[in-house]
């Protein structure tokens, strides 16, 4: 049976809301006011909690990984809720394009609707890679350079914020900067101000500054970085909101950008041409297209160092961290850029890492959790817990197994000429996830 709902075309930019699932939260914020200033009608969903998986699983598969179940049970727990007029809503839903079961989540979803009683909301794709053309997002030169900023942007926002909230002098101050800025590059975007190359390099500086006016007390903390299949790595919903637990255990937290993955997509299509042959238009095109970007990105990193906060390597060296360990032609799921995410962190001081990843995905328990012995024999200090999210992982036990990667990292901390203690995973001694108590 042929599962269908109806395309979202351009006429419907004017009478449709647009539901979009949440991930990255603030990179998400900006974009919707991009999405706004192009006369899009836009809400980012922030319905949680576990009824909202369990609505994905009574409509997807439960062998279908975790993402999907999740983005499909928050649009449906939305579209119950009797908040939206439902002859003027539409779906917007990302497709990478790739190998990935993420480019079939707009089919899972158009079948979930149907079966839910809703076969009359449309589904826009938002792809550059020409996927589901006759409901893809309409996209125009403008909003693709306001979605870049607002990457751009959010990426360095949420650095700023994690350095500057964990040693604060009076809490809050962290985060009430960054609502500041949300605000005010919201209205540049909406004001179509700021969001050429130029402008961000220079606004890049005022940021950076602004932060470093915050009262701080640096003293040594763990430094936790997290990387992950890109879902379950950003957003809340899908990782038991990792990022405040962390917080709440006096951590400092690093979560590489968004625009990272980005700078992935654009360097794998060279890549694909190099190692299989194809059009070098197309290369030499995605390679200027990526050597922009990575001139972008290091303009924000020049501006945070230049006021006192870390900030990582260029795209470029990134592509290098993973020689001798992956090759660059592992590009299913997050590929060599989750392996090369882990190495950076380990060499820019975060050597603890949690690597979150949906159970039964494939390509990240191989680039993520299938690495981790070879990151640590070539780093010894790498203390890197794999956690698994699925709808049978129960959060405590998923906390609990970080509890035990902290611990590690906190005698560590306290005892650094020690000998090296053991890692989490040779604490549990590489035994399943199991229900456990840390206090």
């Amino acid at each position: 049976m042929e599962y269908m709902t109806p395309n979202f075309t351009k006429d419907m930019v004017k009478t449709h809301k647009i539901l979009i699932p949440n991930m990255a939260v603030t990179q998400f914020r900006l974009m919707q006011a991009a999405l706004a200033s192009e006369g899009y009608q836009t809400e980012v969903l922030g319905n949680c909690g576990s009824e909202v998986a369990q609505l994905g699983l009574k409509y997807v598969h439960n062998d279908t990984c975790y993402p999907a179940l999740l983005v499909i049970g928050q649009f449906l727990d939305a579209l119950n809720s009797g908040k939206y007029d439902l002859e003027h809503t539409a779906l917007l839903i990302t497709q990478t394009g790739g190998g990935c079961r993420a480019s079939n989540y707009i089919k899972l979803l158009r079948k979930a609707l149907v079966k839910a009683g809703y076969g009359n909301i449309p589904v826009a794709s938002l792809n550059f890679s020409g996927l589901e053309k006759g409901s893809g997002l309409p996209l125009t030169v403008p909003l693709l350079r306001k979605v870049i900023a607002s990457i751009f942007y959010g990426d360095m926002l949420v650095a700023l914020r994690s350095q500057t909230h964990a040693y604060e002098n009076h809490k809050g101050d962290a985060d009430a900067m960054t609502e500041k800025w949300i605000a005010t590059i919201q209205g540049w975007i909406r004001d179509d101000k700021n969001y050429s190359a130029h402008d961000m390099k220079k606004r890049f500086y005022d940021i950076a500054a602004d932060y470093a006016t915050i009262p701080i007390t640096r003293v040594p903390k763990v430094k936790v970085g997290v990387v992950g299949e890109i879902y379950v790595k950003y957003s809340p919903l899908g990782n038991n909101d990792l990022e405040k637990f962390l917080e709440s255990q006096d951590c400092e937290v690093n979560l590489p950008g968004l625009m990272g993955f980005v700078n992935y997509c654009v360097a794998n299509y060279k890549l694909d041409i190099d190692l299989y042959g194809g059009n070098k238009l197309i290369a030499g095109g995605a390679d200027a297209f990526l050597s922009w970007l990575d001139g972008i990105g290091c303009a924000s990193y020049d501006a945070m160092r230049k006021y006192g906060f870390y900030a990582p390597g260029s795209f470029r060296e990134l592509m290098k961290k993973p020689e001798g360990i992956i090759s660059l032609g592992a590009k299913m799921g997050e590929g060599w850029l989750l392996t090369a995410e882990m190495i950076e962190l380990v060499e820019g001081g975060y050597s603890n890492i949690v690597c979150a990843q949906p159970f039964g995905c494939l390509p990240n328990h191989i680039v993520g959790k299938g690495m981790i012995n070879k990151i640590r024999a070539l780093h010894p200090d790498a203390n890197i817990t794999p956690v698994d999210y699925d709808p049978s992982a129960t959060r405590v036990n998923q906390e609990n197994r970080i509890k035990l990667m902290l611990a590690v990292a906190r005698e560590k901390l306290d005892n650094p000429t020690a000998p090296k203690p053991l890692t989490a995973e040779e604490l549990a001694g590489g035994a399943p996830q199991v229900e456990t108590t840390v206090q």
